[in-house]
């Protein structure tokens, strides 16, 4: 391991699997490596998790749902979250550096993730102690029922993850889930499993008892196939592309589990010709460009008003142009590496086709080979022009830092164009008009609408798609209803 990569969690040993409160080495005895995407450098050795390891998982998430954690009051669980949050904090400049080892975004966006990360933690706190029934004054049996209902954990949580925000996807699923007295089952994406595995242990120093959080790294096609299809998990939560998220809906159906996905997007980003042309240039790059286009709700398919279409998409490209590509440890890099080989091969793919398809690349268009670069897995901010509606490149998610850049005349013809997708999960509006603005955010088919920005996030706002996008919310109190069942009682009075 190089100086630049040293890391407290990072010394050398295996990193084991989490069930109830302790390291555990895989049934298998087989382990994968966690790379550093931005020089191939091995950073760990991680045991990989199967079928059986989620069978022991699953287990004693049961045993401390219908045990200790099923006993214990919503005050306890806010303060043991406080307690969680505050360990995240004081670890906060590590796991921002871990992140970036594990997946290649730029220290200059991992660190920006505290107030996020932290926010998140705290905010699921303080609901906790907010869940609560109510008494229901009946419609038709009169006086003599005295009705209410109680809002109750749903039980065993599968939490499965993806690679591009460990620490965000992570405490994502925890929050809301320990908040309302649940169990989980984590499991990360191979790619990046390493934040998961130490918050793992931090939520145990923290005081979380030994089964509540579970960590079980593996593949998709094993770890997380066996977790989906398992009959003693109640419900499970996913983030990822629309393709699993179906796989995961075709295995919840044996026990009828339940489900909320954050799937995938296509997101149009919509720039008329009276926007202020010095928030939305850098706005609209970002809004692909961040996080080196692998965010679920980027906004690729950047929709220009013809009357500044060529003016806007120089503009946008020159911009890319002035981004700083490379290893996410340099604190002035602006774009990291793509998190993998296969990722890169994907991204490099769409490249081709676009060209292939008659688009125009204004910038980027290849990979970077030369010097350190080429051993890691490095696309530059790309620019496609002469972009149709019909090419792949403007239907299919990339995940790469990749615009398509398309003309429009007025608000109908973009309407009914942004909403041409299988997708609805983001979008973006860039104007000075308010009636505009208000007209848009209510046509639009998604679960998020930025308007003269892009990416705002709060934790007490939902965020989730429509469509192929997945359903069910993230944030918010209706966040918590994910994670809760209504029961029903009736009470005779009359006897």
């Amino acid at each position: 391991m190089t100086a630049e990569t040293r890391h407290s969690f990072l010394d050398g040993k295996i990193k084991r699997l989490l069930i109830d409160g302790r390291r555990v080495e895989s049934a298998s005895g087989k382990t994968f490596a966690s790379v550093n995407p931005a020089t191939g450098e091995t950073l760990a050795q991680v045991a990989e998790g199967d079928a059986e390891d989620i069978d022991r998982a699953v287990e004693a998430a049961r045993r401390a749902f219908e045990g200790p954690w099923g006993r214990t009051k919503p005050a306890e669980r806010q303060m043991i979250l406080l307690r969680f949050a505050d360990l995240v904090e004081k670890h906060f400049e590590e796991f921002a550096a871990l992140d970036t080892l594990d997946m290649g975004a730029p220290l200059s966006r991992t660190r920006n993730n505290r107030r996020r990360a932290l926010g998140m933690l705290r905010y699921y706190a303080g609901l906790a102690t907010t869940v609560e029934g109510r008494t229901v004054e009946n419609s038709l049996l009169g006086g003599d029922f005295f009705s209410y209902t109680l809002r109750e954990p749903v039980g065993v949580v599968g939490a499965i993850i993806p690679w591009n925000a460990p620490l965000s996807s992570s405490l994502w699923k925890i929050g809301p889930a320990l908040a309302t007295g649940c169990t989980v089952v984590l499991k990360p994406a191979e790619e990046a499993p390493l934040t998961p595995l130490w918050l793992g242990e931090l939520a145990l120093e923290a005081g979380v008892p030994p089964g509540v959080l579970n960590v079980v790294p593996g593949y998709g096609e094993t770890a997380g196939a066996a977790l989906a299809r398992h009959p003693g998990v109640d419900k499970v939560a996913f983030t990822g592309s629309h393709i699993t998220g179906q796989k995961i809906v075709e295995a919840s159906a044996g026990n009828l589990k339940r489900v909320s996905l954050e799937l995938g997007g296509k997101s149009p980003d919509i720039v008329f010709a009276d926007a202020d042309m010095e928030a939305a240039v850098p706005g609209a790059a970002m809004a692909a460009f961040s996080n080196s286009g692998q965010i679920c709700s980027a906004g690729t398919r950047l929709f220009v008003e013809q009357k500044i279409y060529e003016q806007f998409t120089h503009r946008v490209a020159e911009y890319g142009r002035t981004l700083r590509v490379g290893n996410g440890l340099d604190p002035e890099v602006q774009v990291g590496p793509l998190v993998s080989e296969q990722q890169l091969e994907r991204v490099t793919g769409y490249l081709a086709i676009g060209r292939q398809e008659g688009a125009r690349p204004l910038a980027g268009g290849e990979r970077l080979t030369e010097g350190a670069l080429g051993r890691g897995y490095f696309v530059p901010p790309t620019v496609f022009a002469d972009v149709r509606d019909e090419m792949r490149i403007a239907q299919e998610e990339i995940f790469g830092p990749v615009i398509s850049a398309i003309p429009f005349t007025d608000i109908d013809e973009v309407v009914r164009r942004g909403n041409a997708t299988m997708f609805g999960l983001g979008s973006g509006v860039w104007t000075r008009d308010v009636g505009k603005a208000h007209r848009l955010a209510k046509s639009i088919r998604a679960g998020s609408v930025w308007v003269n920005c892009y990416q705002a996030m709060d934790p007490a706002m939902p965020f989730g798609g429509y469509k192929m996008s997945g359903y069910g919310r993230e944030g918010g109190q209706e966040h918590l209803e994910e994670y809760l069942n209504t029961k029903a009682v009736w009470i005779r009075t009359d006897l």
